[in-house]
């Protein structure tokens, strides 16, 4: 199967001291041509915030920005007047459209804050900007894999302004998962924890793996393993 293998160590690296960063795809002052995105998927930046510290207000427009939280709490305000804090097993997604101020800082005066920004190029430019924010339990999404971005908000997704289906799983050790990826998309897993094999592929945490042939794959863990599931238009 054709695929593309992006080790954790490869991506770029963002460090100021209150934020760790690291870039998947091509970001800020971080630029790889080989690695400026996954057909619509255009940023997935692993960050670590320290405690009372955060991005301040700033703006942002026609994207699809999606934050899912690892461990610890962020709390996100914005132009549109929503205000929340993002914590493990909730999913949010805010579409910038024809533009949004927004601030993200962590929660926490004691802990760090560990998640992943997603960006998600939308299918068309001016969209309304609009906030959305669910809770997808840890028993939804242990040992299956669990819708919870999508076009058209099924199954309680939440929805996402694209062509592309966002699954979540923490698969139990020694546990498998299969998945069919259908003719015309392509799939992009992202590994957070554990040790995962995808067909005869091993990833440790912050490896993504690309997939650009249909046909059905294997997931199996050899510990404990959190990751994320894009299926994208191919």
């Amino acid at each position: 199967m054709n695929q593309i293998l992006r080790p954790s160590e490869a991506r770029g690296d963002a460090d100021f001291g209150w934020l760790k960063s690291k870039h998947t795809f091509s970001f800020g002052s971080y630029f790889d041509p080989n690695h400026i995105g996954f057909g619509a998927l255009r940023v997935i930046n692993e960050d670590r915030v320290a405690p009372s510290a955060g991005f301040p207000t700033h703006p942002h427009q026609n994207m699809e920005i999606i934050s899912y939280v690892v461990s610890g709490g962020l709390e996100h305000k914005d132009s549109l007047g929503t205000g929340s804090v993002i914590r493990p097993g909730e999913l949010q997604r805010m579409s910038a459209g024809t533009g949004v101020r927004h601030s993200e800082y962590n929660a926490s005066d004691k802990d760090p804050v560990h998640f992943l920004q997603i960006w998600i190029v939308p299918e068309e430019d001016g969209l309304q900007p609009s906030y959305e924010q669910k809770a997808f339990p840890e028993q939804e999404r242990q040992n299956a894999l669990r819708l919870i971005g999508s076009r058209d908000g099924r199954d309680g997704s939440v929805t996402i302004h694209r062509d592309v289906d966002l699954y979540a799983s923490l698969l139990g050790a020694d546990r498998t998962l299969a998945y069919d990826i259908k003719p015309g998309r392509k799939v992009w897993l992202q590994l957070v924890k554990g040790v995962l094999s995808v067909n005869d592929q091993q990833l440790s945490a912050g490896d993504g793996l690309g997939l650009l042939d249909a046909g059905a794959i294997s997931l199996t863990a050899q510990e404990t393993a959190e990751f994320l599931l894009f299926d994208l238009e191919a």
